[in-house]
């Protein structure tokens, strides 16, 4: 038993005021004389003591009135536990990723939780909620009843260790002070491990689990094979659970159903299947499937955009009949020129650059390439066997390279490819070692430190990269090499210039860093939105001659294909897809963890919670056992004689 006011106690000392007097208190007795003073004397005797246990019995009657008084007033009560008479702060972290729309035993397992903290927490008590995104600090129940009604599922998720760090935060400083931190999450088994317990801070568990742990999710899609009418798609559906058997796959255009086919899964398994859409000029496409698990994996959209021709310059002082073959239209939009008739005004629209063998480099043309540099365009340099070094160097010690040191003539074969370049991504199905290797008569030497793309076989570069320049290091006309003729001259050139242009991206995953290139020469003060039928917004965007290069990361927040727009000119659709993280259903096993409390329901342990730091108030009863005491008080004095 504890006191409220314990400095009340003192007053029990008071007690002993009326023992006092009780004991010091004196009668005098008058004599007066009768004749049967053998009968006198025994009434006398008889009257003393019942005189005398009366007065003991009121004597302790009255103390146990006052005493209880006393204790009343300081308010005695008792607890379950020290912490419960101690400043209590609690930070609940409440998960609401795609993972908690898990159906458990009533509902969703995040709508479930979201009623059972309703109904359950005291109106006025004062807590933290952390989501996923959003914070509603130092509340109560009564304050912020309709903004957690109202909580959504988020694409963005954290792990619990991260949650933690957040809480700490919310907590004070302030010592003697009891922190809970309370985690209400299904504890995927993609979250990070939980890391060593705080021992400033209580941490508590609550594991929600779903009863059904069956999923079907579409996890992606790309483009398989394009014709010059038709394009293939191919995407990807995975099951986990005991989800298994022929199941349905649909193709649609914004509403309209396309095309719909079925797949073969096993459980746990990925199984893929493929679409052919005929004259796919523009398409807003989405790919769904239907199940009863998870529904934010259960529709991926993608976007077909009628491809813009990157624009590509190539002067040339030599043969550049294979560029030609290499960059046709409407893929590509190649404009050849020599240095003598060159136009210095199409090199700032340019997408990418290819310096074909010139012998003498012209002293502006480093500004130029710099420029398209910095606006993400590529620069291809190939030198001439006659070059002018000095020209050259002139402009690589401008463009930020190594310069070249002096042309050897010695054959050289060409024997290692880069294979994990991004210019040669999905080229080759394995790794090759044994093809027929290319070779050089002459080759200018250089001390690169730059990225090699591909070299020779004393491992020096033959094509290397700094930045978005491409050099080669020796000269590719029918004289000096076989490489033209050789089939990696495709890719090579090829991607060089598609990445030149970013764009044709099926769709991009939300809450990651997003770049994609508009191919439109802007004023300098318009400005471009993204909008679908649910808003709009204007991205972070960066103005270039001839395009406009956005970054979106958190926003969009909505899953959905949209449309990047110029006022009302509609210029690039895009789409925009969750991560697929939380779409398998599988769990940590939390019981082991020490020195946190475990629960499986919100209900329950904040019952459990509210029980171990409840107070029960103990001074009613003494204010009626001071009642008691005074009617027995009231009886002795009324009814013993």
């Amino acid at each position: 038993m504890q006191f409220k006011y314990p400095e009340l106690l003192y007053a029990l000392f008071l007690l002993v005021i009326p023992i006092i007097v009780h004991l010091f208190q004196l009668r005098k007795f008058q004599k007066e004389e009768f004749t049967n003073v053998k009968f006198l004397q025994r009434v006398i005797l008889q009257t003393r003591k019942s005189s005398q246990l009366k007065k003991w019995l009121t004597l302790l009657s009255r103390l146990l009135l006052m005493a209880c008084l006393i204790i009343a007033f300081a308010q005695p009560f008792s607890t379950a536990n020290d912490n419960a008479t101690k400043p209590q702060e609690t930070v609940i972290y409440l998960d609401n990723s795609f993972s908690m729309q898990a159906k458990g035993q009533k509902g969703e397992l995040l709508k479930r939780a979201i009623q059972e903290l309703l109904e359950t927490l005291p109106d006025d008590e004062v807590f933290t909620l952390l989501t996923n995104t959003d914070r509603l600090k130092n509340t109560t129940l009564r304050e912020s009843r309709n903004e957690i009604q109202e909580i959504t599922y988020e694409a963005q998720s954290i792990s619990v260790n991260t949650a933690l760090i957040r809480a700490k935060n919310e907590f004070s400083k302030t010592k003697d002070v009891v922190k809970n931190f309370v985690a209400i999450s299904d504890f995927q088994i993609n979250d990070d491990p939980f890391q060593q317990t705080p021992q400033e801070i209580s941490v508590n568990f609550v594991q929600l689990s779903p009863v059904n742990k069956d999923n079907l999710s579409v996890d992606s899609v790309y483009v398989k094979d394009r014709g010059i009418n038709s394009i293939t798609l191919a995407t990807k559906i995975s099951s986990t659970g005991s989800l298994s058997g022929t199941l349905p796959v649909a193709l649609y255009d914004g509403n309209t159903l396309l095309a719909k086919t079925s797949v073969q899964l096993e459980e746990n398994s990925t199984a893929e299947t493929v679409f052919n859409i005929q004259n796919p000029e523009s398409i807003n496409g989405n790919i769904r499937v239907e199940d009863t698990g998870l529904q934010y994996d259960n529709i991926l959209y993608f976007s077909i955009n009628k491809p813009d021709p990157i624009k590509v310059i190539a002067i040339s002082d030599a043969d550049d009949s294979y560029l030609k073959k290499l960059y046709k239209s409407p893929e590509f939009e190649l404009i050849t020129s020599t240095t003598a008739q060159l136009d210095y005004n199409q090199l700032n629209n340019a997408n990418c650059i290819i310096l074909n063998e010139v012998l003498q480099l012209p002293n502006g043309l480093a500004t130029i390439l710099n420029k398209v540099t910095a606006a993400n365009g590529t620069v291809i340099i190939v030198p001439a066997q006659e070059a002018n070094i000095n020209s050259y160097n002139s402009l690589f010690n401008q463009l930020g390279l190594s310069p070249f040191s002096e042309l050897k003539t010695q054959e050289k074969q060409i024997t290692s490819i880069v294979f994990a370049h991004p210019i040669y991504e999905g080229v080759f199905d394995k790794r090759i070692d044994n093809f027929q290797y290319p070779k050089v008569q002459s080759y200018f030497t250089t001390t690169a430190t730059a990225n090699k793309v591909l070299g020779y076989q004393d491992n020096s570069s033959f094509l290397e990269q700094t930045g978005n320049v491409y050099r080669f290091t020796a000269a590719l006309n029918s004289q000096n090499s076989n490489f033209k003729n050789a089939p990696l001259i495709v890719p090579t050139f090829y991607n060089i210039a598609k990445q030149s242009l970013k764009g044709g991206t099926l769709y991009y995953t939300i809450n990651n860093a997003n770049n994609l290139d508009v191919n439109v020469a802007l004023p300098q003060d318009d400005i471009l939105k993204i909008e679908s039928e649910n808003g709009s917004f204007i991205p972070l965007q960066q103005n270039f001659n001839s395009k406009v290069q956005i970054t979106t990361n958190e926003l969009p927040e909505l899953a959905n294909n949209y449309v990047v727009k110029n006022e009302n000119q509609e210029l690039l659709k895009v789409s925009y897809n969750y991560s697929r993280d939380e779409s398998e259903l599988t769990y940590q096993n939390i019981s082991q963890l020490e020195n946190i409390t475990i629960n499986n329901q919100v209900s329950s342990f904040f019952k459990q919670m509210q029980q171990d730091n409840s107070i029960t108030d103990l001074w009613k009863w003494f204010v009626i056992f001071a009642l008691l005491f005074l009617c027995i008080e009231i009886l002795l004095l009324k009814f013993l004689k």
